[in-house]
């Protein structure tokens, strides 16, 4: 189980938010925390301290006012920490292959391999072979519903008709290197982890990075305990580079074998 540090960027600043809060209207959210540093210095930290493999959120809608704003950021990034970050934030098989170029790792996608509500596979299958499944990452993040977790798109406000469970993560294995998974009605709150998601995540044979809810170290363990020790983990409002009170020194040194 590694740490897997991020870099999330909005309105053109890094910061944390309640990712129940995101609105494309307005370009809103609910801060948590909004850094006066930028993109390039976490990126400097994140190398220096040799965690390689976390990523950087763009939450704009590309063409909203903040959108290049927000790339600018991101280039800064990319470009300290060469090979070191994914990105994610409106990625498509046009752009896809300029953010790789920028520096990335790999490129983190949800909204353009769905077409209403369900997975195209033609999409994913072309998309997967624009960058190689090596460099790609599945974003698959999900929202409680009905007694299930369902797949959501568009900066996590529609919600698909995909469930998240371990088949749908092992059909989807073929055409990526790993996914990202965010439990968005936790997401920013601090207020625990979503245990069940954990469970789900547990079983996918691909590496697979948990976000949402982590509140203290005890979350901490219980998803290297109950992930089997395979289910990687990200701190955003925790951690105290965020204003939280999880200490960064604390959690680094799951830096581990990435």
């Amino acid at each position: 189980m590694n740490f897997r540090p991020c870099i999330d960027i909005h309105n053109g600043s890094v910061k944390q938010i309640v990712g129940s809060s995101l609105k494309d209207a307005g370009n809103q959210a609910e801060d948590n925390f909004v850094s006066l540093k930028d993109a390039g210095y976490y990126a400097s930290m994140y190398k220096k301290d040799g965690l390689a493999g976390g990523h950087i959120i763009i939450l704009n809608k590309a063409g909203s006012s903040f959108y290049d704003a927000d790339i600018a950021q991101a280039k800064k990034a990319l470009k300290t920490f060469r090979g070191g970050l994914q990105i994610g934030g409106g990625i498509n098989a046009d752009n896809a292959c300029t953010f790789l170029d920028m520096g990335a790792s790999h490129v983190i996608v949800t909204s353009y391999i769905f077409r209403n509500g369900i997975i195209d596979y033609d999409r994913l299958r072309h998309l997967s072979s624009l960058t190689g499944k090596e460099r790609l990452v599945l974003d698959m993040s999900c929202r409680y519903s009905d007694g299930r977790y369902y797949i959501v798109t568009d900066r996590w406000q529609n919600i698909t008709k995909e469930v998240l469970n371990s088949g749908l993560l092992e059909n989807l294995g073929a055409y990526c290197d790993e996914f990202l998974v965010h439990a968005v009605d936790v997401e920013g709150k601090t207020s625990g982890i979503e245990k069940d998601v954990i469970e789900i995540l547990a079983q996918c044979s691909k590496r697979v990075t948990y976000a949402g809810g982590i509140h203290s170290l005890d979350d901490i363990h219980y998803i290297e305990k109950h992930g089997n020790g395979k289910v990687d983990f990200t701190v955003g409002s925790a951690l105290d580079l965020f204003g939280g009170n999880i200490s960064y020194k604390d959690i680094k040194r799951y830096s581990g074998a990435y």
